[in-house]
């Protein structure tokens, strides 16, 4: 949305309207009394929709966004009944304010179809061929580059792998093409079983080649915990954490008791590609991570509302509390209540990129907030310290920011993302996808090795090599689902 667009303010209209046409109320009722009166109603079990209007479902999100909504203040006046959808009118329904950057303070406001976020959130399933797309460059001349590749997917089995790069889609030249629509449809399905033709130039190749496939409901796996790496002073174990979705639970809990049996000195932690997600297992890792010494009696999170709930969760109805460390099992994807496994460390060396947000950054704001040292890799963060409760109406599920998180020392200011060098120690390093992740060799894991080894930024010759390469000068945006870019509380 333009500057322009999201500064329209319009006064509310009540005007006479004929063949029983609605007419805004002068009063905007608490959003309980629109709830779920539905233009087109859902039917069947676990539904309670009735009969409503367009309208109904307008003013339904205008009174929850003047309750709920951080900067509600800031929100348009803008009249419903000049937009033909609730998505058209949820889309101007939030701040058009900048950062100190002159970026717009709220770049995560979206929405999803009910029944696919639920089964996004929970499980790590969507549709899609199975690789990670990083776009270097949006607008010609485009680049376009495997990030990494689910196991037993059509991409895996295709023999994708990270460091391949698309040449085309159904025939349209990603560099340069024009029909943006089929390059869209082609490289992210929206539904599984969709055919289409890539031609991709793998990492290392000469000769491009073309792959056809067909996608199909992927479950993504969030953390990849990957060999330990022997070193002179010690072993440094690797996690890749990809997703902060339910059953991330488990793969935390599998990972760090691993690590803890391998007797790790040291780790680090690949966020580059970790969007966020539910702040309640940013929690249970920062806890793992630090244990119990340090978190004891310690905010992981404290939640920030508008000057309406200073007290009280608007969301949940319950006294505000910050979030603690979890010292537990929530019952994500393992049995609740059962002890987590903890590494102890007093530092860690985090991979960031401008994919790391919201929950992922409040790993780096959390720990930091409890005296962990935080050694960051790589490049600057997305800037969320904001998140929100997803909240369903007529078979929509609504994002909209509802509170800032600040960390047990009361920081919570960085809108423009963590820079390294800046708030943490550490270098710059752009993305490098001329290795795997995992190998010793891949910049941002080897200058991280290397600062651990010599407390400077200079990585390996090998790595410094590596990065002359095109397609490692540039760090692009993850092709993620927008959800993972985002802090997300549970009810």
């Amino acid at each position: 949305m333009s500057r322009i667009a999201s500064l329209l303010v319009v006064a509310f209209a009540v005007t006479a309207c004929g063949d029983g046409e609605q007419t805004v109320p002068d009063t905007i009722e608490p959003e309980s009394v629109y709830a779920a009166r539905c233009q087109s109603p859902r039917s069947g079990a676990g539904f309670d929709d009735a009969k409503g209007s367009l309208l109904d479902e307008q003013l339904w999100l205008r009174s929850w966004t003047d309750n709920t909504y951080l900067w509600y203040q800031e929100v348009p006046r803008a009249d419903p009944k000049q937009f033909p959808t609730a998505l058209a009118y949820f889309n101007v329904l939030k701040t058009g304010a900048v950062t100190a950057s002159g970026k717009f303070k709220d770049q995560f406001h979206f929405t999803y179809n009910t029944a696919d976020w639920e089964a996004l959130s929970q499980s790590g399933v969507e549709a899609s061929y199975g690789f990670l797309l990083v776009l270097l460059a949006t607008r010609p001349p485009r680049e376009g580059v495997i990030a990494y590749t689910e196991p037993n997917t059509p991409a895996a089995a295709a023999g994708i792998d990270r460091g391949a790069s698309i040449i085309s889609v159904d025939g349209v030249e990603l560099r340069g093409g024009s029909d943006v629509d089929t390059l869209n449809a082609g490289l992210f399905p929206s539904r599984p079983g969709e055919t289409h033709t890539l031609v991709i130039l793998d990492r290392g190749a000469t000769t491009p080649r073309t792959v056809t496939l067909t996608s199909a409901s992927i479950t993504n796996i969030p953390v990849k915990n990957l060999p330990v790496i022997a070193t002179e002073t010690g072993k440094v174990g690797y996690i890749v954490f990809n997703d902060h979705i339910a059953t991330a639970e488990k793969g935390w809990v599998d990972a760090v008791t691993a690590l803890s049996t391998a007797g790790i000195s040291d780790l680090v932690l690949d966020l580059r590609y970790n969007g966020g997600g539910y702040l309640a297992i940013a929690s249970e890792v920062g806890y793992m991570l630090a244990g119990p010494a340090r978190t004891a009696g310690k905010t992981f999170e404290e939640e920030q509302f508008n000057n309406k709930h200073t007290t009280t969760d608007p969301v949940t109805g319950q006294p505000l509390v910050p979030t603690p460390f979890f010292d537990k099992t929530l019952g994500f994807s393992v049995d609740e209540d059962q002890p987590l496994p903890t590494l102890n460390l007093q530092r860690v060396f985090v991979l960031t990129g401008p994919g790391t947000c919201s929950a992922s950054e409040a790993v780096l704001n959390g720990l930091a907030g409890i005296d962990v040292e935080v050694i960051q890799i790589g490049a600057t963060t997305c800037g969320k310290p904001y998140g929100f409760y997803p909240a369903d109406n007529c078979g929509t599920t609504y994002f909209s920011i509802q509170f800032q998180g600040v960390n047990n020392k009361g920081f919570g200011d960085y809108a423009d993302g963590f820079v390294p060098g800046g708030v943490f120690k550490g270098c710059m390093v752009a993305d490098d996808f001329t290795h795997a992740l995992g190998d010793p060799a891949e910049a941002r894991l080897a200058t991280a090795l290397n600062y651990r080894a010599t407390g400077t930024c200079t990585p390996p010759r090998a790595a410094a090599r590596s990065r002359e390469i095109d397609l490692s000068a540039a760090d692009g945006v993850a092709s993620k689902s927008i959800w993972r870019q985002n802090r997300i509380m549970t009810r």
